[in-house]
């Protein structure tokens, strides 16, 4: 069968015209922390079934355009908030970043194959993993799971407590001299466990971001950080470093989550 190299046009859905209306008039009519007329009324408005209305909202609230309050109704949200991702500012791993990363838990486990695969160690290695909270004006914005070879810190003390543990993997990563980085951000959606630390229902939209460091030739952490979508913007500064992934090759991050 021939083609003839054009596109059909694909009828657009009444929702999804009707949210970009509202977002015209959210621009121009609305500031915010504002609250919106309530659903009958901007029905009756925009001349649309509430169904249809549903939906638009549901949309803007899931990029972030729109916050709804219990009790209070539907708000303007505040623009997204810049968080710096850059060396300088956020700092290696350890105790520089501790006043903006809250700690979860940490564990040591055999890798499996495919972290294993992502931090260039055999399957079944000891792996260290510290799981934390990254907090934005005392807002939880990503969560992060920092994996480590056990091999990378040969001279880690014994510890009592979890979250003696976590401390002390953090401060021997510290103590490196990192080398060498990378970083590549790809689009996902919060699981369960990552969307019930962020406060946000599983399947949100959020930004992966995998972090490799090297130390004395050879990787010793891998960061994989996932970041609010609809409530943060990631700037990188002029040191970030940021890795396109090209079409059809297997990202790290993906390897390791």
């Amino acid at each position: 069968m021939g083609t003839t190299g054009q596109l059909t046009a694909v009828p657009e859905p009444k929702y999804w015209h009707l949210r970009t209306v509202l977002l015209r008039a959210i621009d121009t009519e609305f500031s915010t922390g504002q609250i919106l007329p309530n659903e009958r009324e901007l029905a009756a408005r925009f001349g649309v079934a509430r169904a249809t209305l549903r939906q638009a909202l549901d949309q803007l609230e899931l990029e972030g355009r729109l916050v709804r309050r219990r009790g209070i109704g539907t708000l303007i949200a505040a623009p997204r908030v810049g968080v710096p991702v850059n060396r300088q500012e956020e700092g290696w791993p350890g105790a520089a970043r501790s006043q903006a990363w809250r700690t979860v838990d940490c564990t040591t486990a055999p890798a499996t194959l495919r972290l294993a695969t992502a931090l260039g160690v055999a399957e079944g290695a000891s792996v260290h993993t510290v799981r934390r909270v990254r907090l934005v004006q005392g807002r939880a914005m990503a969560t992060e799971s920092l994996h480590v070879p056990a091999a990378a810190l040969p001279h880690l003390p014994g510890f009592r407590a979890e979250s003696d543990r976590a401390r002390s993997v953090l401060r021997q990563l510290e103590r490196l001299e990192v080398d060498g980085e990378s970083r590549s951000v790809e689009l996902g959606v919060a699981e369960a466990e990552q969307a019930a630390l962020l406060e946000r229902p599983p399947g949100s939209p959020v930004l992966v971001m995998t972090t490799q460091y090297a130390a004395a030739g050879r990787l010793v952490a891998l960061a994989v950080s996932t970041y609010r979508a609809d409530t943060c913007k990631l700037t990188f500064g002029e040191t970030g470093l940021v890795e396109v992934t090209p079409v059809g090759a297997a990202p790290v991050g993906a390897a390791a989550s």
